[in-house]
């Protein structure tokens, strides 16, 4: 078995079970190592550490999977762990088989770089690392047994796998393709998705329950939701609010909302533009428009930590806006899903919008990802969606 040798002194992340050693954190390797291989991870000193899986040329160069000296990285390991995330979800209530959910959520779930995300009858997984697409035969042979979906289906096309060295590419792996679009009916919302051309693995999952909380403070109100992709706050909020005004880049996604809006007979017509939605934030403040809620669910502005600084200033920017734009008493509900972004930072720049926006502002609820995207507790970087409802005064 190859070995990893630590640097002095690095042992510590490994030790309180954070799962990633970063090649510099590497003092030496003892043995021949492949893409995808089990290892063994030592301290200076040789004590045994953990066993994980290799990743060659990525600056994550080992994934862990167990802190157990006993337990070997095998059959089994995978099938208790697949088995625990599906029973974990199903005791939340994400089994509805008309509806969606992530069933396995990586390092969350004790299976780094494993993503399998459960819509209706099909599985759709993203394989993100060597040492998981090494084994996709075997985790799509454990699903298979375990779920008996119609479908399984990878998309291939995540950035991740291009810094792991693998291919981009979307393989039917078991049954038949999902139809484009598919219906989910998640008990009190239905709507489509594009599991092979939509965002992510076809939907933002992420934010389903938040949905339904910011559609609370839209009751007769006018609401702006920018960057609303394929609109599930305006959908959600239609049969409460007055007007929606959906604001995103993506034609593509503006003609999924209206379809589904025209689908459903949604309370309120839902008025869609296309275009940059920072230039379309400053035309409305332009034209003196106020709103009762605006809705900021913008993509990842942070992808690394050189583009952080950058991020905030983006952050501020829209966040000022659109408290700009809200008359005294209204609801901002803004969020942010890059991961280096911490809830802590969030709040500073909301804070230094308010002060520049000259607007008071009370923070009433904070959000986050939906409970089928659990957070691990030695692993902080799960826990990358945050949100915040604000009450905004003059």
């Amino acid at each position: 078995m190859t070995t990893v040798i630590l640097a002095e002194g690095k042992e510590r992340p490994v030790l309180q079970r954070h799962p990633w050693i970063f090649s510099g954190a590497i003092a030496r390797v003892a043995g021949y190592v492949g893409r995808g291989d089990v290892v063994e991870v030592h301290a200076a000193d040789g004590s045994w550490l953990a066993r994980g899986t290799w990743s060659s040329g990525s600056q994550i160069r080992v994934r862990l999977f167990s802190w157990n000296e006993d337990e070997p990285l095998d059959e089994a390991l995978f099938r208790r762990r697949i088995a625990r995330a599906i029973e974990q979800r199903a005791r939340g209530g994400f089994d509805r088989r008309t509806g969606a959910c992530r069933l396995i959520y990586a390092e969350a779930d004790g299976l780094p770089g494993l993503i399998v995300d459960r819509y209706a009858d099909y599985l759709v997984l993203q394989l993100l690392t060597q040492g998981i697409a090494a084994r996709a035969g075997l985790i799509v042979d454990l699903l298979d047994e375990m779920i008996r979906p119609a479908g399984i289906y990878e998309r291939g096309d995540a950035e991740a796998r291009v810094k792991e060295g693998l291919p981009q590419e979307h393989v039917l792996h078991r049954g038949v393709m999902p139809p484009v679009p598919l219906d989910i009916d998640d008990g009190d919302r239905s709507y489509q998705v594009d599991l092979v051309a939509g965002q992510k693995t076809g939907a933002y999952l992420d934010q389903v329950h938040n949905y339904r909380r910011v559609a609370r403070y839209c009751d007769d109100a006018d609401v702006l939701d920018a960057f609303c992709y394929t609109g599930g706050f305006s959908l959600t909020a239609a049969t409460r609010a007055r007007t929606i005004l959906a604001i995103d880049s993506s034609e593509a996604a503006l003609s999924v909302l209206q379809h589904q809006a025209a689908r459903r007979q949604t309370g309120c017509a839902i008025d869609c533009v296309a275009g940059d939605v920072f230039r379309e934030l400053r035309r409305l403040r332009y034209e003196e428009r106020q709103f009762d809620v605006v809705i900021l669910d913008p993509p990842k502005f942070a992808h690394s930590a050189g583009q952080l600084e950058r991020a905030t200033r983006g952050y501020k920017d829209i966040n000022l806006i659109a408290m700009q734009l809200l008359r005294p008493g209204g609801v901002l509900a803004t969020y942010s899903c890059s991961g280096l972004v911490s809830a802590e930072l969030f709040q500073k720049v909301v804070f230094g919008a308010a002060v520049d926006a000259r607007r008071d502002v009370q923070i009433v609820e904070r959000l986050a990802q939906a409970p089928d995207h659990p957070v691990l507790l030695t692993f902080p970087e799960s826990e990358y969606l945050k949100g915040l409802v604000c009450r905004v005064w003059s």
